[in-house]
């Protein structure tokens, strides 16, 4: 597969681009793109070609979940099976943002998706490439870290390019992303608990949950 790559301008996507990638995506493709937390593997989750596709990219292992980007609290909803008051608490408060929220996902998210697992973690973005991105094709957008599984995340779209040439179908170039990646936070049990580091501390998420 010929990688192709294509320049964007972060703060002021232009239209064409991300018509670009969203056909790109709607014939089941792997697209990288910027984001506020680093650069992004997107693609389609309902179409299981894809989903294939996207582990297939990262060399990941499929018993890991795909997290998947929204542009609203109402498609969040319409992908998770419930989602209880410490949804709605950091939604609120740390939505769009670097921060992953992991709760039960809806029959209607592939298993695959998932990683057999049931839960799905979801995470609205602060950029404006993704959020056009999510706009024109009005579906949510599986979105994992644009690297080889067990090599560090690329800050640029060249690094990706040198990286994953010949795994994607497309990489939008929007500079370097500076970002330190996004928290991870599992709301599924009784107990809420820290999944992965990032740049919303442990301590912000405590304050913000803990009973009135």
């Amino acid at each position: 597969m010929a990688t192709d790559l294509v320049e964007i301008n972060p703060e002021d996507p232009q239209l064409e681009v991300l018509e670009r990638a969203a056909a790109a995506v709607r014939r089941g493709k792997v697209v990288a793109i910027p984001t506020d937390a680093l650069y992004t593997l997107v693609a389609d989750p309902f179409n299981l070609g894809a989903v294939t596709g996207v582990f297939r990219a990262k060399g990941r292992e499929v018993h890991r979940s795909l997290p998947l980007l929204v542009d609203d609290l109402m498609m969040a909803e319409d992908l998770a099976a419930e989602l209880n008051n410490r949804f709605y608490i950091l939604a609120r408060r740390f939505w769009p943002g670097p921060l992953t929220i992991i709760v039960p996902a809806s029959a209607k998210v592939p298993l695959k998706v998932t990683g057999n697992t049931g839960r799905l973690a979801l995470r609205q973005s602060r950029s404006k490439t993704a959020n056009g991105l999510l706009t024109l094709l009005n579906q949510p957008l599986i979105a994992t870290s644009a690297n080889i599984s067990g090599h560090p995340t690329c800050r640029s779209g060249i690094d990706v390019f040198g990286m994953m040439d010949g795994r994607l179908d497309l990489v939008v170039d929007g500079g370097v992303c500076a970002g330190p990646g996004s928290t991870t936070v599992d709301i599924t049990e009784p107990y809420w608990r820290m999944i992965k580091a990032g740049v919303i501390e442990e301590k912000e998420i405590a304050e913000c949950l803990q009973p009135s």
